[in-house]
């Protein structure tokens, strides 16, 4: 079974920063593309950042300059460096995997964690 834990998520006050992580664990083959999404209270979920497994990366505008994704393959996580925050970013951010189960699967599946909150205070 695969699982997808976030991380790091939590207070802080505007102009800070916060460092998320993204864990996935179970038996699979490759991850493709891993993502960060967030959902702010009564709005739909956006894409924040995404990073494809050769390590080509995608922003949302809203978060360019400020904000980097990175992964790390052998352990199986992506990272989601957050700097300059402010109010607006306050929301449950979600990591999305793209994995291939195994050597001889003919699609991908995708699999979500359950979000971390991070608040950012004025």
């Amino acid at each position: 079974q695969v699982q997808v834990v976030e991380s790091g998520g939590g207070l802080v006050q505007a102009g800070g920063s916060l460092r998320l992580s993204c864990a996935v664990s179970g038996s699979i083959f490759s991850i493709n593309v891993m993502e960060w999404y967030r959902q702010i209270a009564g709005k739909q979920r956006e894409l924040v950042a995404g990073i494809s497994g050769g390590g080509s990366t995608n922003y949302a505008d809203s978060v360019k300059g400020r904000f980097t994704i990175s992964r790390d393959n052998a352990k199986k996580e992506v990272y989601l460096q957050m700097n300059s925050l402010n109010p607006e970013d306050t929301a449950v951010y979600y990591c999305r995997v793209e994995v291939i189960p195994t050597l001889f699967s003919s699609s991908s599946r995708d699999y979500w964690g359950k979000g971390t909150l991070v608040s950012v205070s004025s």
